[in-house]
């Protein structure tokens, strides 16, 4: 079964914007991309360190 995609959206300045475009783009992402990548890698860091997150620790989120 297919994932729902979600919409997220940031405000930052124009200057940190500027250089995150930069940043991503040395890497050879975009800057949706290099977010996903980012958050990924915060959330395998985290369940390395904490276990797996579980379908229940979700629910209980809610």
């Amino acid at each position: 079964m297919a994932r729902e995609k979600v919409h997220l959206s940031i405000r930052m300045d124009t200057d940190l914007r500027d250089k995150f475009h930069y940043v991503a783009g040395a890497d050879g992402r975009s800057m949706s991309a290099q977010v996903l990548y980012m958050i990924r890698k915060y959330v395998r860091d985290f369940e390395k360190e904490n276990g797996p997150i579980t379908e229940e620790d979700l629910k209980e989120d809610m």
